[in-house]
């Protein structure tokens, strides 16, 4: 067998290797984002106590159209600036205590002081309103 034989048959079951690992790795992974769609259901219900005033989200079923609380006057969604840092933890901090279960993709302030803490993954709150001092005043 000559070096340049060789060094073929090496390179081809390197390739083969990394083929390999790469179809099981691609399986793997597809496999656990198969399963985790329908586990993370169930523990978003599981995990909000009793009488939390979230409704997880149901694929294929519309959000709910409710209003609680005060909306700030002039709310339109879009607007403010969004921020980070000690007071978006705060206005998180309270939104979820207020309505467990949802994952909150950001916060913003409002020109009026106010934040609006943004939920996803619930069919309802989407805005979560928080004072300056950081206690949930309302909810669309």
């Amino acid at each position: 067998m000559t070096f340049k034989h060789r060094l073929f048959s090496r390179r081809k079951l390197t390739l083969s290797i990394v083929a390999g690992a790469t179809a099981i790795g691609l399986g793997i992974g597809s496999h656990a984002i198969a399963s985790s769609g329908s586990s993370n259901a169930v523990s978003a219900s599981a995990s909000a106590p009793s009488g939390a005033k979230v409704v997880p989200f149901q694929p294929g079923q519309p959000g709910l159209s409710k209003v609680v609380g005060q909306v700030p006057a002039g709310f339109s969604p879009g607007t403010g600036t969004i921020i980070t840092g000690t007071a978006a933890n705060k206005a998180k901090a309270a939104a979820l205590t207020a309505f467990p279960g949802g994952t909150v993709n950001r916060v913003v302030l409002l020109s009026n002081g106010e934040y609006n803490v943004h939920m996803i993954g619930v069919n309802w709150p989407h805005h979560v309103f928080v004072s300056k001092s950081f206690t949930v005043v309302g909810a669309e």
